[in-house]
């Protein structure tokens, strides 16, 4: 398929945008080009309609302490604080399959800055050539931050690998930039209900 560099350029640049606004996709020339574009601008149209902001009371019957939900269907995480002045959208990570999708009504039990890590039993099992205990910093899978759920294991944590959000990319866990993390982190308490969808 010959596709003209600015078809090139122009759904490069749509594919990288992820979440955001499609550019306007470049004319060319060329016949098979325009079937490239609608293509590419078809798949970012499906992406930005399943990353929308949503309404907190289908999901939650107060927002006391505030409260975060989790739709792994669009990969996004809804937090909105106690008083509903703060509402918040951030794209994450979710679990590569099905089976390690955890779903269901939980809480913040424990806030960590500069969490450690280590592989649970089954990860180790998956990948027995992980090591079995990283530290905080730099190389540490959770980020610079993590909200430890009620539920053993699973966490909403940071991550230094930006390439995993907005994808079926984690073990369990629910996986967000470092700096949207950082922010949920200040905003949410001990106590913040949680619920995976």
């Amino acid at each position: 398929m010959n596709i003209g560099r600015r078809s090139f350029l122009a759904g490069s640049a749509a594919a990288a945008g992820g979440f955001l606004a499609a550019p306007a996709i470049a004319q060319d020339t060329d016949a098979n080009s325009t079937e490239v574009e609608r293509d590419i601008s078809e798949v970012v149209r499906r992406n930005i309609s399943s990353f929308r902001s949503l309404d907190w009371r289908p999901y939650f019957s107060n927002t006391r302490n505030g409260a975060i939900l989790v739709d792994t269907t669009s990969r996004a995480l809804h937090y909105w604080s106690e008083d509903q002045a703060i509402y918040k959208l951030y794209p994450t990570s979710v679990p590569m399959t099905d089976e390690m999708t955890r779903r269901g009504r939980t809480s913040v039990v424990r806030k960590v800055e500069g969490p450690d890590w280590r592989p649970t039993p089954s990860m180790l099992q998956r990948n027995p050539e992980w090591p079995s205990y990283i530290p905080p910093g730099p190389d540490n899978p959770l980020g610079t931050h993590a909200l430890y759920l009620s539920w053993q294991y699973y966490r909403i944590h940071g991550t230094h690998d930006t390439r995993k959000i907005g994808r079926r990319s984690s073990n369990g866990c629910i996986g967000l930039y470092n700096e949207h993390i950082k922010e949920l982190f200040a905003l949410s308490k001990v106590g913040t209900q949680v619920l995976l969808i």
